[in-house]
């Protein structure tokens, strides 16, 4: 922290910069507003003395560079909105600069040379609040940011501060890294009275200290590709961290490992083709910052859900350094993965950004327009927050809009990808206060030509007040199912108490989904993402273990629905750790034979651990990168090939990948129900069965008649499949059904065995009795 006589040199305190004509109410020079405990605004006087007011005369001269003379300026065009190059009047090659900045009474563009020299640029044209210029010989690899003036009265959540340099909310590369000094917060952070200390102003210039904005090139590196536009039932989604990834893979590139041209690079291809993935979901790859209480600790953050910059990729990821061939490396990145037959989604986080709440650093959207750009309280100085984060973007407002689907449509029509998951996705459907699924953000998305034709994936809650909506989003989306992952996590540990909620979690969550035209595919099946606990740590850590966080093992849920079959982390026991394999099979093998949409986690295939940390979201080392080492011993080398194996089966045959729900009756008059269950002893489980706690569940599938039509017009058919699905700790009998259902059954699939490369073949006879292994999972195909 600063000392008072350092604060009073380089700072003002709220109202000193006050513009004449401005409304009543706003303090005179040399006070700061503050609050009682009932609300009440007091106003207390703060004296700036003489010298503290030469200072910062004198800091401010000292700060003024020998500035070369401002370029032309000539009025362009208010859209695009963005930097973008371009032929201008008289065929005169240069970029035309247009942002939106509702309140501003002024827009600065700020030019940076090779040595950090500004040049600034007044905008003069203003149109329907968008100020805007063209400059002639502006090519791509120019650095630059804005400066915004306006009123500074946090009071009424006006916080222009012209002394801050802002990112372009439209800038599609960023040059340089946020490392969150004082200079870059709009107010003092080390006020000594905190209370207050988001209202006093701090004058100091934060361009040294900030990323700027770079002007590309839009037809940089990108060739037309086929994209595999994989129908969602035949989707299997892979979630991976580009960096993670690829940093200890030791088959490529040092130069290229935790980069996007690693993940394009063919030996991180390979692995996912092999596996049978179809689509990578990326985590946030949207340029995001670094929070302050992270770097305070030495510390990173990890995932990336800090976003700043919605249309620029990451420059962190980027072997192209970041003076813009990010984008191009990003665009080859797409462009390898389609070669592959593998779809591409985004992780996005639209609901907030990294300039956090009112104590946060102003980076951007906050010095542009913080009214326009997000919710505020009743108290305009406070931000309402529904996302945890300190801020929520104001969805309902125009701009905000506009600016959420110029983003995804740029990354759709000229980045490539094929699809988005949205981070907390309620907060966007949030109108006025309330989650609205008739929202101008889905109305908008619902009819947009380009964007309702892609992927559109929903977590479908946020942290406030009504914000859990799983199974209520409309066609179009699907939306990840927490309780596909809580009851299967739970019957595989012995912890449900019956097993009516299984059920439909196995068949596609008709009970949620079964509306408004929805199909079983808008449930994302997991039991796993990168929140939480990795496979293999589910069934090794009862407990969270992030004291590598540094928040006293206090952050991360303490809800992990696990079971460490009998020791807490690591053991050298052997009948632990082989039941503990057994378990992972048993939890993979569930997950993709179940309908819905399957989402793996990059490593769960291989055994990945993360030492029982469920919030790596700032461990960028070896806790959170992928360790392919694991490929190389045969116990986890299994794992992989079973995950292979099972995908393979569900490629293969279409009634583990249905279209439409079960219905339960039979398709034909001669024909068999499409889906029937059976207890243990072999007859059809009865409505008391399901209300009744069971460790033995079999599962009918019939491949008759199977609802729908292929591209050609024909029936679609397949073998019928019985699953056997069996918790409990010892070997138990079950009676295979005979007459209608089969005559005799092919064992295709035992997860009780170690070695996974060839399957069973073992013939079965309907109506006779097999031993089921304990803690096992069966297919069996009918062959007659």
């Amino acid at each position: 922290m600063s000392s008072a006589a350092e604060q009073e040199a380089v700072q003002e305190p709220a109202g000193t910069a006050v513009r004449p004509g401005e409304p009543p109410g706003v303090p005179e020079p040399g006070t700061v507003r503050t609050e009682d405990s009932n609300g009440l605004r007091l106003e207390a006087a703060q004296a700036v003395s003489l010298e503290a007011a030469q200072a910062v005369s004198l800091e401010a001269a000292q700060a003024v560079r020998a500035e070369p003379r401002a370029p032309v300026v000539w009025p362009g065009a208010p859209m695009p909105l963005g930097a973008r190059f371009r032929v201008g009047p008289d065929g005169v090659a240069g970029t035309n600069f247009a942002l939106w900045a509702g309140g501003a009474e002024a827009v600065e563009l700020c030019l940076f040379d090779e040595h950090g020299t500004e040049t600034r640029c007044p905008l003069t044209e203003l149109t329907h609040e968008i100020w805007h210029g063209f400059l002639p010989g502006i090519a791509p690899g120019q650095r630059y940011g804005y400066r915004v003036h306006g009123r500074w009265d946090p009071w009424t959540g006006a916080r222009w501060n012209a002394a801050k340099l802002l990112l372009d909310p439209y800038a599609r590369a960023v040059d340089g890294d946020f490392t969150l000094p004082p200079e870059v917060y709009g107010h003092v952070r080390d006020w000594p009275d905190q209370h207050v200390a988001d209202t006093v102003r701090d004058n100091r210039d934060s361009a040294p200290h900030v990323p700027k904005g770079v002007v590309v090139h839009d037809d940089d590196d990108w060739v037309e590709d086929r994209r595999p536009k994989t129908p969602w039932a035949d989707s299997v989604i892979y979630e991976l961290h580009v960096r993670g990834f690829t940093k200890l893979h030791p088959d490529i590139p040092p130069e290229l490992r935790g980069t996007y041209a690693g993940l394009a690079h063919p030996a991180a291809i390979d692995h996912l083709t092999r596996l049978g993935v179809t689509a990578v979901e990326l985590l946030p790859v949207h340029q995001f910052a670094h929070e302050d209480h992270l770097l305070r600790r030495g510390l990173h953050n990890y995932w990336g859900y800090n976003s700043i910059g919605y249309f620029a990729p990451h420059a962190g990821y980027s072997a192209s350094g970041s003076a813009g061939g990010q984008v191009g490396e990003f665009k080859r990145m797409v462009h390898a993965l389609h070669g592959a037959g593998i779809e591409v989604i985004l992780d996005v986080v639209y609901n907030h950004t990294a300039e956090a709440g009112e104590l946060g650093p102003m980076l951007s959207l906050r010095g542009i327009d913080n009214r326009g750009y997000y919710r505020l309280q009743n108290d305009p100085r406070r931000y309402a927050d529904y996302t945890g984060c300190g801020n929520t973007l104001h969805v309902v407002q125009p701009q905000v809009l506009r600016l959420i689907t110029d983003s995804l449509r740029y990354w759709v029509t000229e980045m490539g990808v094929d699809g988005f998951r949205f981070d907390l996705a309620a907060a966007l459907a949030r109108s006025m206060h309330d989650v609205d699924m008739l929202s101008p953000f889905l109305a908008v998305i619902a009819q947009d030509p380009v964007l309702r034709r892609v992927k559109l994936i929903a977590e479908p809650w946020d942290v406030g007040n009504g914000g859990y909506q799983v199974g209520a989003f409309p066609p179009l989306w699907t939306e990840w199912n927490d309780r596909y992952r809580d009851a299967v996590r739970d019957y595989w540990r012995g912890a449900l108490p019956d097993v009516r909620d299984l059920g439909y979690r196995l068949t596609g969550s008709s009970d949620l989904y079964a509306w408004g035209g929805r199909r079983p595919y808008a449930s994302v099946n997991f039991v796993t993402a990168h929140d939480g606990f990795t496979l293999r740590d589910l069934v090794s850590y009862e407990q969270k273990h992030n004291e590598a966080n540094g928040e006293g093992n206090r952050d991360g849920t303490s809800d992990n629905r696990a079971w460490n079959c009998g020791a807490e982390g690591e053991t050298t026991d052997p009948e632990i750790n082989a039941l503990r394999r057994r378990q992972l099979r048993n939890l993979l093998t569930t997950l993709l034979l179940s309908t819905g949409v399957p989402m793996l986690v990059a490593g769960d295939e291989m055994g990945r651990t993360q030492g029982g940390n469920n919030n790596a979201y700032c461990q960028d080392n070896e806790i959170g990168w992928l360790d392919w080492s694991l490929l190389d011993q045969p116990e986890w080398r299994g794992l992989t090939e079973l995950t292979a194996r099972v995908l393979k089966l569900r490629h293969t045959h279409p009634v583990l990948r249905r279209r439409a729900f079960f219905s339960g009756r039979a398709q034909a008059p001669d024909g068999l129900r499409d889906l029937a269950w059976f207890t243990r002893d072999g007859r059809e489980m009865t409505e008391g069965d399901w209300y009744a706690p069971a460790a033995t569940l079999g599962l009918y599938l019939s491949g008759r008649d199977i609802p729908g039509r292929d591209a050609r017009g024909e029936p679609v058919t397949d073998d019928s499949f019985l699953a056997v699905l069996h918790a409990g700790a010892e070997p138990v009998a079950f009676e295979l059904p005979g007459a209608p259902w089969a005559a005799a059954y092919e064992l295709v699939l035992d997860t009780s065995r170690e070695d996974q490369a060839e399957p069973p073949g073992t013939v079965l006879e309907g109506g006779t009795e097999m031993t089921v292994p304990a803690r096992s999972v069966l297919l069996l195909r009918v062959t007659a």
